[in-house]
């Protein structure tokens, strides 16, 4: 017997099946999906491979198989072989999706399974490592990095260390062999619930829209049907209560159910109500933030059935699943189910696709929708429930907008209109709770020079540096460089050196400064950089007193507190003007969602909302909490301007060391294009152009935008260029198709 085995590599002249024979002894137990190390080329260490199909014989001379490891079932493979088609990547790459945490075999890495893992931690002590740092002797900006982050985090692992930090393994273990840092085994008991206690809460009595709700999706529970579901529903409205008990009703039929939330910050809130209401032995949680043993314990927990509800961030789509009965993707508009690296695929529509194959409801949920959802619910391809009123009767917060150019004109230079400091004094006051909402980190966004212009910028990327007053260090938020602070313009010699914009940072110490005595805390990618960051930053707001949570978009989706009455909005105009055809869109969903967070149980909530364009539309529409006033003005500006959900926009980017490499690759791919796409109608190619960024982390970037309906044809037709391009060409060019990406930059 001969097995079709896929290479687990990233080599995209790699991504096609080899034949291996099966030994003898492994006949009966090397099936589809099955995990093998064979020998390839003239390596001496084993390759990982995946079987992906098995036949009786080949025409070819071939190997047998070293090893079997382990197996995935014939259902992923076959849903890997159809992501690496749509998402235009390698076979291997979607299924390390769906392998069992900390599993791989190649190298001889050493495989997570007992309940003992290396720890890294310093060989030094701290006060020796800053010296080191500080008098150049350490050198390495990323090896400073690792030893920064392994002070501030003892314990980790390395994988935890390479994922936090960016880096890789080998640069860990250049530290370790030069004593900078050493390994120990430690024992673990790896429960990411562990010390988790919350009060049994019972079901609530829902509400006439509730209900039915409820009963259309649990009709189709009963009925083992496939149905997509659109649960719109204003901020507070008691989506969460029908996913409880849509949840529980799974349960009672002995299957599982897979809840998705965009955030890792949500995933604690969430978690306790689901402790709450069901018990920890059901929930498997996973997310990126657990360790690799942690995912280890919780991946099998799931896959031998002990967990009832799997509950996590987008990748837990993948979760190994025996007896799905329900699908939940929360926040469904949120742009973080879709993947940023390889594959760049979508969670909403693998869920979709394994809803359909099983025969399951899938549900989406928000108070914002994403308009390409509500334009398919709109035109009756899923099912739309409104829930129009808040579950608790509390009336939605009261909504004003301060135009920031009066209040320059009248003299004041503060980050706090007038209106908005005499409202945190007042909540003060009465010993309630604000939240302000930045969404830019940092202190000052850019460093310019005012006698000629010069702006600090990146060395790896033609990006600005942002300043971090806390480390007094100017950043590259792109590829992660730091460097000392700018006192003397490098191109005039000028002391002229001025910050401008604000960030998360400028805005504490502003707050700090005018109310010295209130509480603040700070939430944004700079405070949340070690393990549980997001459950201690929201469980001190909540129960700690704290006055005044200052935030980037982490604070503003989801979460539920009773005694926030008061939320600002620092500067809407922040999204409005990204370089992206959904800026109106993520406006309004932004200041929509932040101003749910006001006002949620009796007490009444305001929302300022400070901008420089008081007027546009998706302010004016987010003040009245009004989706349906700004997607009929959104939807007809889409159509005019032939923008999704009316087309699909293809992004084919190209980055290289060399600019030259990607002039002559993406010529020629926009030449092949052009002769086997341009038959036809309603396709639109734009020729190669450098990105918005052109250069990040040393590499040019250039694109082609293609924008037409995405069908099975075209989809073929662009893989076969592309595994073209890469046979012929240098290892050098890196080519990514990206269908609807997140960010155009």
């Amino acid at each position: 017997m001969i097995a079709e085995i896929i290479i687990n590599t990233q080599a995209k002249k790699l991504n096609k099946t080899f034949d291996y024979a099966i030994p003898k002894d492994l006949e009966d137990l090397i099936t589809i999906g099955s995990k093998v190390l064979i020998p390839f080329g003239n390596k001496k260490e084993l390759e990982e491979g995946f079987v992906v199909g098995i036949k009786k014989d080949t025409t070819y001379k071939v190997k047998e198989i070293a090893k079997l490891e382990g197996s995935l079932t014939d259902k992923q493979i076959q849903l890997a072989k159809w992501m690496a088609k749509r998402y235009f990547c390698n076979v291997s790459d979607c299924i390390k999706l769906m392998q069992t945490p900390g599993t791989k075999t190649k190298n001889k890495e050493k495989r997570i399974q007992e309940k003992t893992i290396n720890i890294i931690s310093l060989k030094k002590s701290i006060e020796e490592i800053d010296f080191l740092i500080e008098n150049n002797q350490i050198k390495s900006e990323k090896q400073i990095k690792i030893l920064k982050f392994v002070k501030d985090n003892p314990e980790m692992t390395i994988p935890e260390i390479e994922m936090f930090t960016n880096t890789s393994r080998s640069i860990i273990n250049t530290l370790i062999k030069n004593n900078y840092l050493e390994t120990t085994e430690k024992k673990i008991k790896r429960d990411p619930l562990a010390g988790k206690k919350v009060e049994k809460t019972k079901k609530l009595k829902l509400t006439e829209e509730q209900n039915i709700a409820f009963g259309k999706i649990e009709k189709a529970i009963e009925e083992n049907r496939y149905e997509e579901f659109l649960l719109y529903g204003v901020t507070g409205s008691g989506k969460t209560e029908i996913y409880l008990q849509l949840i529980e009703k799974v349960i009672k039929e002995e299957k599982q159910a897979i809840l998705l939330v965009p955030e890792i910050s949500l995933t604690p809130q969430m978690l306790e109500r689901f402790i709450a209401r069901f018990g920890k032995e059901k929930i498997g949680v996973l997310h990126s933030k657990l360790s690799i043993g942690e995912r280890f314990d919780e991946w099998n927990k799931i896959k031998q059935g002990k967990a009832k509800i799997i509950i996590g961030a987008r990748s837990a789509i993948f979760a190994p699943v025996e007896n799905l009965g329900i699908i939940i993707i929360d926040e469904e508009h949120d742009q973080s189910y879709k993947s940023e690296s390889n594959p760049k695929y979508n969670a909403k529509e693998i869920a979709k696709k394994i809803a359909k194959e099983i025969n399951i409801p899938i549900i989406l949920g928000s108070a914002t929708p994403d308009i390409n959802t509500y334009y398919k619910a709109k035109q009756g391809k899923i099912t739309l429930l409104k829930l129009s009123k808040r579950a608790n009767n509390s009336n939605l917060p009261k909504v004003e907008i301060i135009d920031l150019k009066q209040e320059l004109a009248h003299g004041n230079h503060s980050m706090l209109s007038q209106e908005l400091y005499t409202s945190i004094e007042q909540n003060l006051k009465n010993k309630l709770q604000t939240i302000l909402f930045l969404n830019r980190r940092g202190f000052s966004t850019f460093i310019m020079c005012r006698e000629c212009g010069y702006t600090v910028k990146c060395k790896n990327c033609n990006i600005s540096m942002t300043y971090h007053s806390y480390e007094n260090k100017l950043k590259c938020h792109y590829c992660g460089y730091e460097e000392n602070i700018v006192t003397t313009c490098p191109e005039c010699g000028s002391k002229k050196i001025r910050y401008f914009g604000t960030g998360t940072q400028k805005l504490e110490l502003e707050i700090q400064k005018q109310f010295p005595n209130a509480k603040t805390i700070r939430m944004d990618v700079d405070t949340v950089t070690k393990k549980n960051s997001y459950e201690e930053i929201l469980g001190k707001f909540k129960n700690e007193d704290i006055d005044i949570l200052i935030g980037t978009q982490m604070v503003v989706k989801g979460h539920h507190f009773p005694k926030v009455t008061l939320v600002g909005v620092i500067a809407a105009d922040s999204s409005l003007n990204i370089d992206d055809y959904r800026a109106n869109e993520r406006t309004f969903q932004i200041l929509t969602q932040v101003a749910g967070r006001a006002g949620r149980e009796n007490l009444p909530g305001k929302v300022i909302i400070q901008s420089y364009n008081p007027e546009n539309f998706s302010i004016q529409t987010a003040k009245k909490q009004n989706f349906e006033e700004f997607y009929e003005t959104e939807i007809a500006l889409r159509k005019q301007l032939k923008y999704p959900p009316f087309c699909d926009i293809i992004l084919i980017g190209f980055s290289s060391n060399k600019e030259e490499t990607i002039l002559q690759t993406s010529k020629k791919m926009y030449e092949e294009i052009m002769q086997k796409l341009k038959k036809y109608n309603n396709i639109q190619i734009y020729k190669p152009m450098p990105s918005p960024i052109d250069k990040i982390q040393n590499r040019y970037r250039w694109r082609i935008i293609i924008k037409c309906k995405m069908n099975e044809e075209i989809n073929s037709i662009l893989n076969q260029i592309l595994n073209n391009l890469y046979n012929k060409n240098n290892k050098d060019i890196r080519i990514t198709i990206d269908i609807n990406p997140n960010n155009m930059i």
